[in-house]
């Protein structure tokens, strides 16, 4: 397995790769609208401020991270929100998933950035570090419909002090629905 910083020309086996893997656990319409969102990360959010990570297996690319800029009015550190992220059905309970979100945590530090979000199953992303936070300490975009599932891992070395003022994500994840 290899591991890839950037799309590199494979934009749509990426969207592809997360439609399917939404539509085999969520349902059609979940996998029509995440594909529609990678579809929208990757084609209009300014360079500086996606990331994209993804596992690859004999050709085929098996796993994927989107990493795009989040910002608080008020505060100067960088933070990176870590949405969507699949691996191919057939591949999952294999560890990809971990091992392409360390791939993907290692990126984003040596990038420079500060801090990285998620927004998910507070099990799965234990495995990799994050910690569960507040809306106090981070406000979400929007109003989350799971607060359980907010989570953050400091990738400076300095623990994660409240952020300040109110957060702004790129254009493609700018809707209540992905929250």
């Amino acid at each position: 397995m290899e591991f890839s910083i950037g799309a590199d020309g494979r934009e749509e086996d990426i969207i592809d790769l997360f439609t399917a893997t939404f539509t085999a656990s969520e349902g059609r319409r979940e996998g029509a609208l995440i594909g529609n969102l990678v579809r929208n990360l990757l084609g209009g959010t300014a360079e500086k401020d996606l990331f994209v990570f993804t596992a690859e297996q004999d050709g085929a690319i098996i796993g994927g991270v989107l990493c795009s800029r989040l910002s608080y009015a008020q505060d100067d550190r960088s933070l990176f929100v870590l949405a969507p992220v699949a691996v191919a059905t057939d591949q999952q309970g294999n560890g990809i998933g971990q091992k392409l979100l360390t791939h993907a945590l290692a990126g984003l530090r040596s990038a420079g950035v500060d801090i990285a979000i998620t927004y998910g199953d507070p099990n799965d992303y234990a495995k990799v570090g994050f910690m569960p936070i507040s809306e106090a300490d981070a406000q979400a975009p929007f109003k989350l419909s799971q607060p359980e599932g907010w989570l953050a891992q400091p990738l400076n070395g300095h623990e994660i002090t409240p952020l300040q003022g109110p957060s702004r994500c790129v254009e493609a994840l700018d809707d209540p629905v992905f929250w």
